[in-house]
């Protein structure tokens, strides 16, 4: 028994070795090379193994082999890729029974170039995605895991899993954008790629992100995750291909921004991108835009660029179609502004809402004479869209101060930027020069009906005389207007008191109208147009000549006289008229200067002193383009009579040439008639001289006058003259 015991002991013990041996250290055997090759090849038959022994590890607990070679490499038509190990687990039972057979693979890779890995996989399997990813793959690495599972016919099984890591990849996409220092983990299994820890630099921005996940479905994978960047300074490059594509109308000049993303689309078969869509948060520390807009007459210190500064804007973008808002502070003229923001593109179809709180800068509209108070807040609020045929409507339009506002209900622009349409329009505002504007434009159906209790027209006709009468207008509305004002204010000495009368507009112009108003002491201002065919006919007569003649700027001291006025339009050409009678002059620079020049230094002190009286003033003159050419200017009054022609060329240049005669002489000459001969020679030496001839000529605001003493009148002044006083 003894022996027996100690034999029994001894076998115990060297299994209890020999197990522990084959739990610790393994042996070694090439037994099972040939099934490992064999479920290798199950991803494709020419794909060759280089196996060296194989190492085996006892599992005790399991009843099992941990199967393991170290050293092995794949190789497909002479292209290698190096394994770390390849393991596999072997039922003792099955072994014990002689049914042996690998029902898994463990296999782990060595740091792998990816651009020979790509290559490698296209040896056996050359896709166009393969091809591309090769292509733009300029370097990077790879450690994988891949595991495997057989059925019992030894086919792979769907639950295989693949992960790993990638490491400093660098991909040329885009001929001039650069994506480096690429890294993540990754996780494969059953048509499922999913990214984690993902980070890498486009240019100079860095990019990270949780996680991204692919999914194949059919020949199609579905793309959705998130990424992040830290602020990021962008130029132009990185616009056009990051900002263009969700902002194609805004041309900008440099952004600086923070943002977290959730993005999805899917890559279809061939490389196509589809179905985009993207949520994001974003943090604008700075955006800076050229300033296009051609609004100084509204913002007066308006800069070159504008700035948008710390703006917290959502986005989400689906299928051409996207959404903005936001919020932050606008720099556009000296200090900051707040702005308020919401765009939305649907259908084609752009809607949008701004609200700008104007505080500290200054905020106008000249031709309302509305100036925003120093020290108040000016609210601009306006809400509208954009149609597909570029119809632009601004559907509600406030601007709020204290007691005063503006508001436009519908205000429809054209694809040419022209007013086609206007709904409703309120003034109620006190303006710069402390005039109570309220006044209410309506439309009701083809017509419009303005109405109000008082306007100040001060800036409004300043900015009509000032037109330039171009080709493009701004209005394109064809539709009767009926005014209705109790008080219209023409400036601050006069107004006119029940402005009523009719307009009718057609193809932008006004093609009839018919206007009335009076002054105080009974004295009135008529306006009447009349087109016929191809032929516009305007009247203005005005019993109170100064608030119209008086914003001619070469005219100061105009006093008194009435005004009348007549013109007749054909195509682009005008011929017109216009007389004023009974008036009174006390400066005119030119007019002063040829007096002092011809030595007639009495009259030119009275122009400058008290002023000097015109019984008449005519003036016939025609329009083409920027040219005007004067027939004829022809003043008379008790102390000189002027007798001018030429031509002024808009911006350009001034000539004009002409006579100018005292009375005295002329009062002499008629006197003297039907003597002509003595007093065209005199008496006396020096007594034939009647007045000065003189010229002026030069660009606006560098005119060049000479003065010539002349001896004789010429028939035409004298007929002229003659005309006027035979009328009187």
């Amino acid at each position: 028994m003894k022996i027996f015991f100690k034999f029994f002991i001894t076998i115990l013990f060297l299994i209890f070795i020999t197990l522990t041996y084959l739990s610790i250290f393994g042996i070694e055997t090439d037994k099972f090379n040939s099934q490992i090759t064999e479920k290798i090849r199950k991803f494709d038959k020419n794909l060759e193994v280089e196996l060296k022994e194989i190492k085996l590890i006892l599992d005790p607990f399991q009843f099992k082999l941990q199967a393991k070679t170290i050293g092995t490499n794949l190789i497909n038509q002479s292209k290698k890729i190096e394994i770390e190990n390849i393991k596999t687990q072997l039922s003792l039972k099955s072994l014990i029974e002689d049914k042996f057979s690998i029902e898994n693979l463990e296999i782990s890779s060595k740091s792998l170039e990816l651009k020979n890995l790509i290559s490698f996989l296209r040896s056996f399997q050359n896709t166009p995605e393969l091809f591309i990813m090769e292509k733009a793959i300029k370097k990077g690495y790879l450690i994988a895991d891949i595991k495997l599972e057989f059925d019992s016919n030894g086919n792979i099984k769907n639950n295989y899993e693949i992960n790993g890591i990638v490491k400093d990849v660098e991909l040329n996409v885009l001929k001039k954008y650069n994506l480096h220092k690429l890294d993540f983990i990754f996780d494969y299994s059953n048509n499922n790629f999913l990214v984690k820890d993902l980070n890498f630099k486009f240019d100079k921005i860095g990019i990270s992100s949780e996680k991204v996940s692919i999914k194949k479905k059919d020949d199609d994978f579905f793309v959705d995750g998130t990424f992040a960047h830290k602020k990021s300074d962008l130029y132009k490059r990185n616009i056009d291909l990051l900002v263009k594509p969700f902002l194609p109308n805004f041309e900008i000049e440099k952004i600086s921004l923070t943002s977290n993303n959730n993005f999805s689309f899917e890559i279809q078969k061939g490389f196509k991108f589809e179905n985009f869509k993207i949520n994001s948060e974003i943090l604008v520390h700075e955006l800076i835009i050229p300033n296009n807009l051609k609004l100084k007459r509204f913002f007066p210190k308006q800069k070159k660029t504008i700035s948008l500064l710390d703006q917290k804007i959502k986005l989400q973008f689906e299928k051409n179609n996207f959404t903005i808002e936001g919020n932050g502070n606008l720099n556009y003229q000296n200090e900051n502004d707040d702005i308020e923001y919401f765009f939305s593109n649907k259908n084609k179809t752009e809607n949008f809402e701004i609200t700008l709180k104007i505080k500290d800068n200054p905020f106008k509209v000249d031709y309302l004479n509305y100036k925003k108070k120093e020290k108040n807040e000016v609210i601009l609020n306006f809400k509208g869209s954009k149609k597909r045929n570029n119809e632009l409507i601004i559907e509600t339009f406030n601007l709020n101060e204290d007691e005063n506002y503006i508001k436009i209900k519908d205000l429809v622009f054209n694809e040419k930027f022209q007013i086609s349409r206007i709904d409703e329009l309120n003034l109620e505002y006190l303006d710069d020069d402390k005039q109570k504007n309220s006044i209410r434009l309506e439309r009701n159906k083809k017509k419009y009906f303005l109405t109000g209790s008082s306007f100040n027209a001060d800036n409004l006709i300043e900015d009509l005389l000032s037109d330039d009468d171009k080709d493009t207008k701004i209005i394109d509305i064809n539709s009767n207007l009926k005014i209705d004002v109790k008080k219209i204010f023409l400036d601050s000495e006069y107004y006119l008191s029940n402005f009523k009368g009719d307009i009718l507009i057609k193809n932008k112009e006004i093609h009839k109208a018919d206007l009335i108003g009076s002054f105080s002491k009974n004295k009135k201002l008529k306006l009447t147009i009349n087109k016929d065919n191809n032929n516009k006919i305007t009247t203005l007569f005005v019993d109170e000549a100064k608030p119209i003649v008086k914003r001619y700027k070469f005219i100061k001291g105009f006093d008194e006289g009435s005004l009348d006025f007549f013109s007749s339009k054909r195509s682009k050409k005008s011929v017109s008229q216009i007389k004023i009678y009974d008036f009174k002059l006390k400066e005119l620079p030119i007019l002063t200067k040829i007096l002092t020049l011809a030595s007639l230094q009495g009259i030119a002190d009275i122009l400058s002193g008290e002023g000097i009286r015109f019984t008449e003033f005519e003036m016939n003159f025609k329009n083409e383009g920027d040219l005007m050419t004067i027939e004829e200017i022809y003043a008379i009054g008790p102390a000189i009579s002027i007798l001018m022609e030429g031509y002024v060329e808009k911006n350009k240049l001034i000539s004009l040439k002409g006579t100018l005669v005292p009375a005295t002489t002329i009062n002499n000459f008629i006197g003297s008639l039907p003597m002509l001969g003595e007093i065209l020679v005199g008496k006396k030496t020096g007594e034939g001289v009647f007045g000065v001839s003189f010229k002026i000529k030069g660009p606006p605001k560098n005119l060049k006058t000479s003065v010539n003493p002349v001896k004789t009148l010429t028939p035409r002044f004298i007929t002229r003259t003659l005309e006027k006083i035979k009328k009187n």
